[in-house]
């Protein structure tokens, strides 16, 4: 493959087709990269996001309208997975001959021993099975790898909430067993308030109180601690006892009836 002869080739039909511009342009000239990199085997695995990256597309609707259009146009033949771990297959033509590229012996390639030798290794690893198409992208952004591995999190997270049979469930119900409120009896709120060394006469009236409201707090709440209710009870009832504020009178202006208008002020 001579790169430079298919790249003359490739502008010389891009320059007679106008159907393209250059978002186009910008993402074969990625995917030759990428082509490239894969020593023009076919086809290549490549990922949306490394793509996308490369040829400056931001917009998914951009980058899956230019790869479909360059696949009907006759620049590529694209083979979309929706396999999030397997990248999508491109095969790219050789404008040199108007054929899918075939893989050129390693010496077309480079010259001397050493880098004769790495591309043999190379094609070697390519070649080892006929499931090549199908090994998911190696050029997986950082990005990707930690989306892998959050969705591994996840998947490991809902099988072990499959195994205890209720995952989150279990724990909300445990919670609310803890805070579900038991109605107490007389003697004990009459103990609680001796401990806190406050008449028994006010234990019943607390008790009578909050037994006649169905234990509601302002009569629209739910109780939750009727300790901390005994407690403010037993604040409010040492106010009480100390007496009540007096309120301030409103104060009213006094004027006379029998005032003369007529007089100057």
């Amino acid at each position: 493959m001579n790169y430079i002869r298919h790249l003359a080739g490739f502008f010389d039909r891009v320059s007679a087709d106008e159907r393209l511009n250059p978002t186009h342009i910008s993402m074969y000239v990625s995917l030759f990269q990428f082509w490239n990199a894969s020593r023009f085997k076919n086809p290549i695995s490549i990922s949306r996001g490394e793509l996308m990256r490369v040829s400056k597309i931001s917009a998914k609707a951009t980058y899956h309208k230019c790869m479909r259009e360059l696949n009907d146009f006759g620049y590529l033949k694209y083979k979309p997975s929706y396999n999030p771990f397997k990248g999508s297959l491109v095969y790219l033509f050789n404008f040199q001959t108007g054929m899918i590229a075939e893989s050129e012996p390693p010496n077309l390639f480079n010259t001397g021993t050493g880098n004769e030798q790495a591309l043999v290794i190379h094609r070697t690893k390519i070649e080892t099975g006929a499931e090549q198409a199908q090994e998911p992208y190696i050029n997986i952004s950082k990005h990707n790898k930690q989306n892998i591995v959050n969705e591994d999190k996840q998947a490991q997270k809902k099988e072990v909430q499959k195994v205890n049979g209720s995952g989150k469930k279990e724990k909300s119900s445990a919670k609310k067993e803890r805070n579900v409120f038991v109605t107490p009896q007389l003697a004990q709120v009459q103990q609680y308030f001796a401990s806190q060394k406050f008449p028994t006469v006010e234990a019943s009236k607390f008790y009578n109180y909050f037994q006649s409201n169905g234990w509601l707090v302002g009569g629209r709440t739910k109780m939750k601690d009727w300790q901390a209710a005994a407690r403010n009870w037993i604040l409010n009832a040492k106010k009480l006892a100390g007496g009540k504020p007096v309120k301030p009178k409103a104060k009213h202006l006094h004027a006379t009836t029998n005032k003369n208008y007529s007089e100057p002020l």
